[in-house]
């Protein structure tokens, strides 16, 4: 049956994207994460601890009663809402004609990017993303249904307000970033190998597995560095967060100057992507 929820759900996403007449699922775990941290925010780890507890139980105690509905499709469509496909090639694909609105895709600062810099932006935080938004929950949805895909996302929720590494934050999200890190040990290099295969670079794994490891992230570098070699292109690099440069690796052997053009290579992905997964679960429907 997750099969066919997680069929429904993704062409539902890929079809209609957001439903914007209702508040997203995210945007409420967003709403319990600010509350929280007003009231009860301490620089400690178990006050971090105590965070993820109740977020994650507030969303079993929701999404388990709706997940006994026995119709597929109301959960499919419910389903649609964890993953974000059509909403990251969108917003990615906009960038080449607002660059400005990276700003909206990207953690790190982006006043004083320049052009290269917000495609380099772009196409990481596509491959990136691509991870956290689409295949990391359809793994979720598939291996433990709807209950599975949203404590997922609430799990990459909390790292996203949470999980940073600076004073605030250090001990705070600690438990939250943790969590995420294990959450998408899987999924990120599931979709590291998508990468490669659909671009017809799977030779190139080892590298992807090399460049890969540089990361901080246990996770995030792996995505990156398999688009990087798949598109002949050197990403990462020096990359300002909080006022600061942050030295981060290289990832790949290709050329530094991304083009428009690149950015565009990146998003074929997507149609390729869409075909595979689409025609993977119709045959587990089937089967």
């Amino acid at each position: 049956m997750f099969s066919e929820i997680a069929l429904i759900a993704y062409l539902t996403d890929r079809i209609f994207g957001e439903f914007t007449f209702i508040r997203h699922p995210v945007v409420l775990m967003g709403d319990f994460i600010t509350t929280f941290e007003k009231r009860f925010y301490h620089d400690s780890i178990l006050r971090g601890f105590w965070l993820v507890f109740w977020l994650l139980a507030a969303v079993l105690a929701l999404v388990y009663p709706i997940s006994m509905i026995e119709n597929p499709w109301i959960l499919g469509i419910i389903a649609s809402t964890g993953i974000a496909g059509k909403m990251l090639y969108e917003s990615v694909r906009n960038v080449l004609n607002e660059p400005q609105s990276i700003r909206y895709l990207v953690s790190r600062d982006t006043e004083n990017l320049s052009e290269n810099d917000i495609r380099k932006a772009a196409i990481e935080t596509y491959a990136e993303n691509l991870s956290d938004g689409v295949i990391a929950p359809l793994f979720y949805l598939l291996a433990f249904g709807l209950v599975g895909l949203f404590l997922y996302k609430a799990v990459n929720t909390l790292d996203s307000m949470v999980g940073y590494r600076n004073e605030k934050y250090e001990k705070f999200g600690k438990v939250s970033a943790r969590l995420d890190d294990i959450a998408n040990y899987i999924p990120s290099r599931i979709t590291a190998v998508l990468i490669l295969t659909l671009f017809g670079k799977l030779g190139k794994l080892t590298q992807t597995w090399h460049y890969g490891a540089l990361h901080e992230s246990p996770n995030a570098g792996y995505p990156i560095a398999a688009m990087a070699l798949s598109l002949d292109l050197s990403l990462g690099g020096p990359t300002p967060y909080f006022g600061k440069i942050k030295n981060k690796p290289y990832f790949g052997e290709g050329e530094q100057e991304i083009t428009p053009l690149d950015v565009q290579r990146a998003l074929t992905l997507q149609w390729k992507l869409d075909t595979l997964v689409i025609l993977v679960l119709a045959a587990g429907v089937l089967a």
